[in-house]
């Protein structure tokens, strides 16, 4: 899990590096959210052996370790960590894919002391970043920095999820967080969208169309 680290720092000593990775993008509602991790080099293999050996692709975790690794990754000295958000209105007005690295930009530059001198990112190369970056296909799963980042992202995004659910009681996000399950459907035909609905996404787009009688 930290061999892509390695690999970065045997060319750079000492050098900031950072994961960063997002949560939300196949949603009906709420927020893209993008979390960014770094830990310096003295300290990661430590960490890593250590208090956070759990740290993994968030989507194969149960909320309770997620939870607690979240816990760990936020209050541990020397590990800094930032969230950038991208709300559904500028998701509509942009699109997904530059919502998203929005989201991403804005975790990084948020990162405590300043954005990183360099990026481990999941999946495809990513526009607009305040600083270089490496793309990583399945990066949760391989890359120790990632998988940290995709830990703050998802726990950032259920919790607001879980507020949303609060705010707009009946689409049941608290459940699903947005995604397209057939009690979220349900709810939306039976309900229209509420403000926190992607609109430009289709099932939602759909029960604004004009019905034809």
């Amino acid at each position: 899990m930290i061999a892509f680290e390695r690999q970065f720092w045997a060319a750079n000593p000492g050098t900031r590096l950072a994961g960063i990775d997002e949560a939300g993008r196949g949603p009906l509602a709420g927020p893209v959210v993008a979390g960014a991790v770094a830990i310096p080099e003295e300290l990661i293999e430590d960490l890593w052996r250590g208090e956070l050996q759990d740290v993994a692709d968030s989507k194969r975790m149960t909320h309770a370790e997620r939870d607690r690794l979240y816990s760990l990754l936020t209050s541990l000295p020397g590990v800094d960590w930032a969230v950038g958000i991208a709300d559904p209105a500028e998701i509509d007005a942009v699109n997904i894919l530059r919502a998203t690295h929005r989201a991403m930009a804005r975790a990084a530059a948020a990162l405590p002391g300043g954005s990183p001198a360099h990026a481990l990112v999941d999946g495809l190369p990513v526009r607009g970043l305040p600083c270089p970056s490496a793309a990583i296909v399945k990066g949760d799963a391989k890359s120790f920095l990632i998988a940290a980042a995709s830990i703050v992202a998802k726990v950032t995004r259920d919790r607001i999820m879980d507020e949303l659910d609060r705010r707009h009681p009946g689409y049941g996000f608290a459940r699903h967080k947005g995604y397209p399950t057939p009690e979220h459907l349900e709810a939306l035909a039976r309900l229209g969208p509420c403000p926190e609905h992607r609109r430009t996404f289709g099932p939602v787009s759909d029960t604004l169309q004009p019905k034809l009688i």
